[in-house]
């Protein structure tokens, strides 16, 4: 079920961010509700009709509003909800007073992305989750308590017992008439609490010394069948008129259930609730301990940051259920891998911290690691599932990575995001570059927020061409960022971290809209009616209302459909398959053309590609590259070719770049190609100019 997230915040375009990068969150998936103002966000917090506010997301430097009073305010309204605070740097003192009166955590807008502000927002939740629980539980303890009624027992001053009440009876295993005259000591064995091999008496005590006493702390309460309970009581001397001590008594009661739920309250303090595995907090204090006895003997640990793979696609197409028996499963696999010496730790979501003890030389982690790997790589039976998963880990060393525990995890996790960099299922040290490769994402993505509205981006051009009539058969739109400082920046560079923080979203619809408008003039010049190609990622895909927006762009352009085509790669249309071919199909309805790029380096099986409304097949560059000179990838693209005929399907080759390589696709009959021996990716104007010249003469010559 969705998280419902209140966010206030009276900038448009800030929200718009913050929605976005929540939208396509892994940790997700979460319903935001934006508004501008406190009075409006006390009110929607106190409706009782709407559903329940998970966390909120406040900016408390909102022009008009007093920060720290509005957050007061918030907080004063719902305690048990956790806040974050989002602020710019020149409000980051007025963020950490917010910390200070009940604030979870804050994030300042420079470090805000995908995967600071969901880990941030996911742990913050489950750390309110987690709290909740800690309380119900001790109301529950508490109520259990003040449900027991005390039992009570009296002696005269010679030490017989005078009464016992019903609670007594039950607590002794002695009936009223069976205790009367006999010695206390003979009815109330009271081991005591400091040292077990003595037994203590309280109503002597009380006597003897005149006063209240109480007895030591963990003392045992014998019964008459032998069974103890562990009791907590206070005796008090009895007086006649003349202050005389005539007797005692004692008030007492079991608190066996009371010890245990402490020690149990103390045990989720310092363990996952899911796989009760060591949290955060243990595992830092472990990690600690480690380094210091590390230190004294001058050896060397490792920490090892792993997370699942894809996790979330588990969870969304199977539920949140089946993926917490994942998590068990992967739980035993990971103890099962290391020594008992070493700590498994859960972090929260899809990741854990692995702190081995003590190794002899850096290649001991990368065998534990590649233990982990092969162990968690075989299927894992839940339910009537075989789920195969694998995992990315980082691993950092002791002392060279880090001399303190938040280092240490904290560069492992870096590690952990260059093994998802280098595909994911393997393993990677911890190197000081990956510090500055992580500086420098942070740095791109900061500076990619911007750049739409500073409109540093392009689009480029590239023809693709009919190999038999040595015509144009359509264009590909290919994105270029000519960024201020640091001039092209690469695709390949700043699209996966476009999709990692989101921001893929807005840039998409960008390309799209840009696009259909160029194609429009084109046709509107009565230049060569052809469609453009425009690249898709999974996460356009996969957002809500990506048909509609492909909809409206059409509508507001003009552009008919069927000048339109999206290339999706294998990997995308396979991360979800049933829900993608609802998508395509829409799309196919709509008189869209679809392509599958990348052709041949993906995993789908024929029977999906089957099921998927593809007009067209694009041989991937590689295997087009390697055709004039390696037997193996010319069998691949001849098997392509072939199987493209086979089903319908136009096929066309990307990458080429040579005369040899067109007249051998040429002779295998391949239907178009596309690459630097036609031309290279230029910009509108110059495309424009290429349309209206002889292709025959400049591409064919």
């Amino acid at each position: 079920m969705a998280e419902t997230i209140l966010l206030l915040h009276d900038s448009a375009w800030k929200a718009a961010i913050v929605q976005q990068l929540l939208a396509q969150s892994s940790e997700g998936p979460f319903v935001v509700e934006w508004l501008r103002s406190c009075v409006a966000g006390l009110e929607r917090l106190n409706d009782p009709m709407k559903n329940a506010i998970t966390a909120v997301l406040v900016d408390l430097s909102v022009p008009g509003e007093q920060g720290l009073e509005t957050f007061d305010l918030i907080f004063q309204a719902a305690p048990h909800i956790p806040i974050l605070v989002l602020s710019d740097l020149e409000y980051e003192e007025l963020a950490r007073q917010a910390v200070h009166r009940g604030a979870q955590d804050y994030i300042t807008y420079d470090r805000l992305d995908n995967h600071s502000l969901s880990k941030a927002l996911r742990n913050m939740i489950e750390r309110a989750v987690n709290s909740e629980a800690l309380f119900v539980e001790k109301e529950r303890a508490q109520v259990t308590l003040n449900s027991i009624g005390d039992a009570v027992v009296s002696t005269d001053a010679a030490g017989s017992v005078t009464y016992l009440n019903q609670v007594a009876e039950a607590m002794t295993g002695w009936t009223g008439a069976d205790a009367l005259g006999r010695a206390f000591g003979d009815v109330f064995r009271i081991i005591d609490g400091k040292d077990p091999e003595h037994t203590v008496n309280p109503m002597a005590v009380a006597m003897q010394q005149n006063k209240t006493v109480g007895l030591t702390a963990g003392a045992v309460l014998v019964r008459r069948d032998g069974s103890e309970s562990a009791i907590e009581d206070s005796a008090a001397p009895i007086h006649d008129r003349r202050g005389r001590v005539t007797g005692a008594v004692m008030v007492f009661h079991d608190v066996t259930q009371a010890r245990a739920m402490s020690k149990r309250l103390s045990y989720l303090a310092h363990h996952d609730y899911l796989t009760e595995l060591p949290n955060r907090l243990l595992l830092n204090d472990r990690l600690a301990r480690a380094m210091a006895a590390a230190h004294r003997q001058q050896q060397q640990l490792a920490v090892l940051f792993v997370d699942v793979d894809r996790f979330k696609h588990i969870n969304d197409s199977l539920g949140h259920a089946i993926g917490d028996q994942l998590l068990l499963s992967i739980t035993g696999r990971l103890v099962a891998s290391v020594r008992s010496s070493d700590t498994v730790s859960r972090q929260g979501g899809d990741e854990f911290v692995i702190l081995l003890s003590t190794i002899a030389q850096a290649e001991d982690a990368a065998l534990s690691a590649n233990k982990i790997l092969t162990a968690l790589s075989l299927p894992h039976r839940v339910k009537e599932h075989d789920l195969q998963i694998t995992v990315s880990v980082g691993i950092g060393i002791y002392p060279g990575d880090g001399t303190d525990a938040e280092t240490l995890v904290k560069n492992a996790d870096i590690a952990m995001l260059n093994a998802k960099d280098n595909g994911r299922n393997n393993y990677q040290f911890f190197k000081p570059d990956m510090n500055e490769h992580a500086l420098e994402r942070q740095s791109l993505e900061s500076e990619l927020r911007h750049a739409l509205d500073r409109r540093e981006f392009m689009l480029h051009y590239q023809p693709k061409m009919d190999l038999e009539t040595q015509s144009i058969t359509g264009a590909e739109a290919l994105i270029r960022w000519r960024q201020p400082g640091r001039g092209l920046v690469h695709p390949e560079k700043f699209i996966p971290i476009a999709e990692r923080c989101g921001y893929i979203i807005p840039i998409g619809k960008w390309v799209l809209r840009e696009a259909c408008r160029q194609t429009q003039r084109w046709l509107d010049a009565d230049l060569a009616p052809m469609p453009v190609a425009i690249n898709i990622s999974a996460v356009e895909l996969r957002s809500n209302d990506f048909v509609q927006g492909v909809q409206a762009v059409l509508q507001e352009t003009g552009l008919d459909p069927r000048y339109l085509e999206f290339e999706l790669t294998e990997t995308a249309i396979m991360q979800n398959p049933q829900s993608t071919i609802a998508v395509l199909r829409a799309l196919k309805d709509m008189g869209v053309q679809l392509i599958l790029d990348d052709f041949g380096t993906g995993f789908s099986s024929l029977s999906y590609l089957k099921g998927f409304p593809i007009d067209a097949l694009k041989i991937d560059k590689s295997f087009v590259r390697g055709l004039c000179i390696n037997a193996g990838d010319a069998n691949i693209v001849s098997a392509i070719i072939n199987m493209g005929k086979s089903f319908g399907l136009r096929v066309i080759a990307e990458g080429v770049e040579t005369r040899e390589q067109f007249l051998r696709l040429q002779a295998q009959q391949c239907a178009e190609g596309q690459g630097y021996y036609f031309q290279r990716p230029v910009a509108p104007d110059e495309f424009t100019q290429w349309l209206g010249s002889d292709l025959s003469a400049t591409v064919f010559a």
